[in-house]
Formats: C-alpha cells, sequence, structure tokens
C-alpha cells in the first residue's frame, strides 16, 4: 500500500493517483469505506465518549461520500451521528457516494441543506466533509453560508482529506484533518490543525504509473481558447523530425507552432502541412552565426515553450550552436531537448530562472549523452534515471517499451506501449506534445506523464482504426481522439 509518509502531494496528483488506483483494479467504493474506517478511528481518539454528539456536513462530490461512509463506521460502532446534506440529496453526483448513502439512510438522522451555526452548537465534533482535492475557485451558495455556519457555531472542527475553501477568504479553520495516502502540498498547522496522513489503500503503483487519471492534468481551456504558442528548432540534414513535433503539438491544444530550420530544410517542412509557420535560419545546417536571428525571433513570438533537436544532425559545428542556444535560453523558457540536441544539454550550474528542461533520450541517447545504458531491472532502471534528473537538475524522459519519467523527488513510468507506437517518429510526435502541454503552464514531471499516455492512446486509437503498419502521421491525427476520450474517462463519480 502507498507509504503515509512519502512525498507531499498536489491535490492534482492525489486525484490523479485515485483514479489511476480505479483503472489498477480498486474500486472507488472500497476507497471510500477505508476513508471512513479510518476517519472513524480519529473520531474515537478525539471524542472517545460514544454518546457525545458527532455532526456530519456533507458536499455533493466524493468526499461528502467520504463522510457517508464515516456515519455509517460511526453506527457500527454505537454512535448516532447526524448528517448535513449541504446541497441536498439529489445532488449527490457520485456513485459510489450514492451507495453509501443509501448505507445509513435510515439509521441516521439525516437533515436535507446547510445547517446554520444553531443547528452545530453543542456537537462535541463537527466533520466538514464538504470538499476535498477537486475544490476549486472561492466559495459561494451553501458550501460558503455551510463554511460561515462552521465558523460561527465554535465547536471542534475535523477535515476530511482537506479543509473546505483552503487557501480562500472563507475556508474552514478545523482543529484536525486526516488527510489519505500521502501528505499534501499547501496543508499547515495553520490551515489545517493538527494533521493526520491515514492510508485508505490506494497503491504505490497508482502515483507511480501513468494511467487515464493524468487527463486530470490537462489544461482547461481559456476563454479565449487555445492558446499556446510552440518553437520547434530543427532540420538540416532532416526535414521530417521538425514537422511532426510542430504537428503533434497543434493536434495536442496549441493554438501555433512555429518551426525554425535552415534551408533547404525550410522548404520541405514547409511542403509538409500549410499549418506550420516556418522560418528560416541559415542553410544546409545550424551554425553559430544563425542563433542571434533565432533567438530574437523566439523571444519575440513569446512562445510557451521551446523544443529543440530533431533533425540537426550532429555536425561539431551544429552540436556548438545548440550549445549557445540552449546556454541562452535555458530557465528563460520552458525547453524540451531531444534527440541530436541532448549532446548540447547545459549543466544544471549554468542553468538560469526557474524555466523547466525536459530531455527526452532514447536508450542509445541515454547511454551517449548520461554515461552507460540504464539498467535492465525495473527498479534499478527508475533510480539510475532519477539519479540523472537530479544530477542536471532537469526531467528526464528515457523512451523505450516503458517509458521512465524523473524530476525533482517524482518517478513514474508508463504502462507497457503497444506496437504501434513504436514506429519512427513517434519519439518527435512525443516531444512535441510534452512541449506544447509545459508552454500550458503544466509542471515538467505532469507534462512528461500525460504526453506519455496521450501518445500511447492515440496509438491505440489509430491502430483500431487502421490496423497494422502505422506511421507517426497517423499517431498525430489521432491525438484529439484521444484527448477526447481520455478527458471524459478521466473524472471519478
Amino acid at each position: 500500500m502507498a507509504a503515509a509518509d512519502g512525498p507531499p502531494r498536489t491535490t492534482l496528483e492525489f486525484a490523479i493517483a485515485e483514479r489511476n488506483a480505479v483503472a489498477l483494479g480498486a474500486s472507488l467504493e472500497q476507497l471510500m469505506g477505508e476513508a471512513g474506517r479510518v476517519l472513524a478511528e480519529a473520531v474515537e481518539e478525539i471524542v472517545p465518549d460514544r454518546s457525545a454528539r458527532i455532526s456530519i456536513v456533507a458536499g455533493a462530490g466524493n468526499n461528502g461520500g467520504d463522510g457517508f461512509a464515516l456515519a455509517h463506521y460511526l453506527v457500527v460502532a454505537g454512535r448516532a451521528p447526524e448528517l448535513w446534506l449541504v446541497s441536498g440529496a439529489a445532488a449527490t453526483r457520485s456513485i459510489a457516494a450514492r451507495r453509501w448513502f443509501e448505507k445509513i439512510a435510515t439509521v441516521v438522522s439525516v437533515h436535507d441543506g446547510a445547517p446554520s451555526a444553531a443547528d452545530l452548537r453543542g456537537s462535541a465534533l463537527v466533520v466538514d466533509a464538504m470538499l476535498g482535492t477537486g475544490q476549486s475557485g472561492t466559495l459561494r451558495g451553501t458550501i460558503l453560508g455551510a463554511a460561515e455556519a462552521l465558523a460561527a457555531a465554535g465547536m471542534p472542527i475535523l477535515s476530511v482529506d482537506l479543509p473546505t475553501g483552503l487557501g480562500g477568504p472563507n475556508a474552514v479553520r478545523p482543529k484536525w484533518t486526516v488527510t489519505f495516502s500521502a501528505p499534501k502540498v499547501g496543508l499547515t498547522p495553520e490551515n489545517a490543525g493538527s494533521i493526520r496522513v491515514r492510508s485508505i489503500g490506494i497503491p504505490d503503483t497508482a502515483f507511480g504509473r501513468t494511467g487515464p487519471g493524468d487527463y486530470l492534468a490537462y489544461p482547461a481551456p481559456t476563454a479565449r481558447g487555445r492558446s499556446t504558442r510552440i518553437a520547434v528548432i530543427g532540420g538540416g540534414p532532416y526535414s521530417g523530425a521538425p514537422a511532426l513535433a510542430a504537428l503533434a503539438a497543434l493536434r495536442a491544444g496549441a493554438e501555433r507552432a512555429t518551426v525554425y530550420a535552415p534551408e533547404p530544410a525550410a522548404t520541405a517542412i514547409r511542403a509538409t502541412s500549410p499549418d506550420l509557420v516556418v522560418v528560416a535560419c541559415g542553410s544546409e545546417r545550424l551554425r553559430a552565426d544563425d542563433v542571434p536571428a533565432i533567438l530574437v525571433a523566439v523571444r519575440e513570438a513569446r512562445v510557451g515553450a521551446v523544443v529543440v533537436g530533431m533533425g540537426l544532425g550532429r555536425a561539431a559545428e551544429t552540436i556548438e550552436a545548440a550549445k549557445l542556444l540552449l546556454t541562452e535560453l535555458a530557465g528563460t523558457v520552458a525547453l524540451v531537448v531531444d534527440a541530436d540536441a541532448l549532446d548540447a544539454l547545459p549543466s544544471a550550474g549554468r542553468v538560469r530562472g526557474d524555466s523547466p528542461i525536459v530531455a527526452t533520450p532514447n536508450e542509445g541517447e541515454f547511454a551517449r549523452v548520461f554515461g552507460g545504458r540504464p539498467e535492465t531491472d525495473p527498479a534499478m532502471r527508475v533510480s539510475r534515471v532519477a539519479s540523472v534528473a537530479r544530477e542536471r537538475g532537469i526531467t528526464v524522459v528515457l523512451k523505450g517499451r516503458e517509458d521512465v519519467i524523473a524530476g525533482g523527488d517524482r518517478t513514474a513510468h508508463s504502462g507497457p506501449h503497444g506496437p504501434s507506437v513504436n514506429v519512427g517518429g513517434s519519439g518527435d510526435v512525443l516531444a512535441g506534445v510534452i512541449g506544447r502541454l509545459l508552454g500550458a503552464g503544466l509542471p515538467p514531471i505532469l507534462a512528461a506523464r500525460l504526453a506519455t499516455q496521450i501518445v500511447d492512446d492515440a496509438g491505440r486509437h489509430a491502430s483500431a482504426r487502421l490496423g497494422d503498419g502505422l506511421l507517426a502521421t497517423d499517431l498525430i491525427d489521432s491525438l484529439p481522439r484521444a484527448l477526447v476520450h481520455g478527458r471524459r474517462a478521466a473524472p471519478l463519480g
């Protein structure tokens, strides 16, 4: 089971892990039940008197379902909790939560609506089970009214997983918080009281393996629609690779993808697709003299991320030009470094600023750039990639039958890729998708995780539609379908 003393997780990371746990065979209803059980243990410690009044204020989502499961276990222990359904019984959306409510609907005192402060006074403990990891924005409506009632009542409060409204002006201020499976980023004694971390059965693999839950990290569309702009710097001896990366970024949701490439590669890329903006820089291959103009153009374009390397070739003067490019760009804009540009990666000490670098080597490139092939043992393989990521201060995606992802104190791996993804150019597609996600502001570890999942799902959709013999362009064409299906299937409930 997942260790309760692991690294702090963001609420998004926990939501991803919970969804991936279900994909790995866990039941959401069982997870709620285990949450209710550990909450009941906490109530027993805080209020040992079983005749004392316990009031549970529950929302309409999975956090409310945890509250229903708590009520069940309190009844089993001989207690008589009271339950307030802040949004009304009909608003409960989660099927699993409904099942837990059905178990207690006729055996506890149920109030359909938010409590007032007067309703809660006299409680030995008020349980805040209104909003959990899915909460966002400021409190409003009945949730806001209930949070204000909890504050005005002045009774001791226990929050479930997270205090409702955490970080906002009207947040619930509990004396205790029981948070699940891992510490949560942002929880402090000042905003959460005494924090207790309890495992609810989410396995370690749910945190460390990509899956359908990773789509929860996909950037929500803005009011103006697509806005991310990506630059791809590549080409020279080869023209197809940078075109694939740029087209993948567009199909993954970027507004614009501009390719900077030497002639005649630039002419060939223009002929590939009218959807690409192509800027010629120099001739035959990238040289140091071409770099100043590229830097000016990229900065004026105000791109969210730059993808560098595919198709550049490994001529000595090109690698020197790539080193100059990366030295100037590192720390100022998010970078995806692939293929030939991997030889030009700056050391951690030369990186300025906070913008991330994601390196995407295959097995041979990893050996050439970082020294020695990764271990074949899965655990040692992850450890080796994580060590390189820490040493360089970057995020590394080691491409293979199972991608390994490491950055900071986070590691992950994909499931085995289908044969449809094992085609020349798929790495360029992956780099383009990572660039689009980085450009939208995703943290590098989440961008890399989600990109590997999207590309793998695109391969499955393309294979189902076309059969064998897929091309990298088939993966690109299937990216929108993978995004639609993945985002639709990701939410739990």
